[in-house]
This record gives C-alpha cells, structure tokens and sequence, in this order.
C-alpha cells in the first residue's frame, strides 16, 4: 500500500503594506457666490483630484486643492 502524499503548499509571503493614498481638500466657489468644502480620497494626486472634482460639479468660478494633512 502507498501512503498519500500531501500537495505540496507554495509558502506563504507575508502582506506588503501599501503606501496609503494621499487625501486632498478641494474648495470650490460656485458660479452663484456660494462656496463649499470636499475631502477628495480616491486620486492618485492633485492633479487627478481636480479632475475629479470637475467632473461631479462641472463648471465652477474658483477650485483649490490642497494636500491632506
């Protein structure tokens, strides 16, 4: 009788940690006078961020973006 063998397991590599992404502050004024404050999470950097915000709001008078603390 043969014995069993076991599959072979590859080991195991211990999770890299990610550098977290950067957060940034967008605030905007609106073409109406009326201003308002976002905390941008999903860009890769300012200029993806500004994008970002362009295209949820559209036309605006003034953006800032400036990194997150």
């Amino acid at each position: 009788m043969q014995g069993q063998r076991k599959p072979q397991t590859q080991p195991r590599r211990p999770r890299t940690a990610r550098a977290p992404r950067p957060e940034f502050t967008a605030a905007v004024r609106y073409l109406d006078g009326s201003r308002d404050i976002f905390h941008v999470r999903n860009a890769d950097d300012m200029a993806d961020a500004r994008a970002l915000v362009l295209s949820e709001l559209g036309e605006v008078r003034s953006l800032v973006i400036a990194l997150r603390h």
